[in-house]
């Protein structure tokens, strides 16, 4: 019972902290530059631009390598995960995927982003069965009396 009480604390702590990053100012600013990129940008592109596009494609993927891996370690719900940021995640994947495959190769680590990619593929696999929050809980109010 003492365990079980345990893990369930260690997720509710896991989905806080998860929703606490989305405040970061660096992740804000990261996410603003490149939601103005186009998808599928190569490192070139990146380059080009200056050194806080790619930088700012870093700070991303390393907020979603950690969500990947707390997913896949049942540390973090992943409805949860979805939920927050399913659709952020697969726009950000768009963006920063084939610099992600680039980085792997010219560095020799075929790891680079392996947990952002694993997850933006698990929700990419549901994200058709999701509705927007606004819509699927629209009557919510209605329904917590």
């Amino acid at each position: 019972m003492q365990l079980s009480e345990f893990r369930k604390r260690r997720r509710t702590q896991a989905a806080a902290d998860l929703c606490r990053g989305f405040v970061e100012p660096d992740l804000a600013r990261a996410i603003i530059l490149l939601r103005s990129m186009p998808d599928g940008c190569s490192v070139e592109e990146f380059q080009t631009r200056g050194p806080e596009y790619e930088q700012a494609a870093q700070i991303v993927g390393n907020h979603f390598e950690t969500m990947g891996l707390l997913v896949h370690e049942n540390i973090a719900s992943f409805r949860i995960v979805q939920e927050l940021t399913g659709g952020l995640l697969l726009m950000m994947w768009r963006k920063i995927a084939n610099w992600v495959e680039e980085v792997r190769v010219t560095s020799d680590n075929p790891r680079f982003g392996e947990w952002v990619q694993w997850l933006a593929e698990r929700i990419a696999e549901r994200e058709g069965d999701i509705r927007p929050a606004y819509e699927a809980h629209r009557d919510w109010a209605k329904h917590r009396r």
